[in-house]
């Protein structure tokens, strides 16, 4: 008799305490940065097997970067947890938004197939844009006649 799919299931790993992303103050503004895991995995919360993919963030950053080295541990820590694909990608999201408070991030797990079926999951963040923005500082102005 097969098992059917609970609540339990359905929100496993969401809740789960992983370690934190760390930050660092940012220096520059309007670029894109890209982060890829080749090597993700994780666990089905119901069959107890595992989930291979890449994991894909691109982020706009404002004030605060990404620490590269807490961000793999904070993604290794899903090795061992049952949380279902599509909750891996809006969990890290929200996460990175936590941490970074991005002006917009988007990530993208692109997962080995099983049984014939990929899955590729993409969540997006965009910033409020009715939220108080960081101050822009003025434009340098040169004296005439100097370059």
């Amino acid at each position: 008799m097969k098992r059917a799919y609970t609540d339990e299931h359905a929100c496993g790993g969401l809740h789960a305490a992983l370690p934190g992303i760390e930050t660092w103050p940012n220096q520059f503004r309007d670029y894109e940065i890209e982060i890829i895991l080749t090597e993700f995995s994780s666990v089905c919360p119901k069959t107890g097997l595992p989930d291979f993919g890449k994991l894909v963030l691109r982020y706009v950053p404002d004030k605060l970067c990404l620490e590269l080295k807490s961000y793999k541990m904070y993604l290794l820590e899903y090795r061992n947890l049952g949380i279902f694909q599509e909750n891996v990608v809006n969990r890290v999201l929200q996460d990175v938004v936590s941490a970074a408070k991005p002006v917009s991030a988007i990530v993208i797990g692109d997962f080995t197939p099983r049984g014939g079926l990929s899955t590729l999951v993409t969540a997006t963040y965009v910033r409020d844009r009715r939220a108080p923005q960081r101050a822009q500082p003025a434009p340098r102005r040169t004296p005439r006649g100097k370059r």
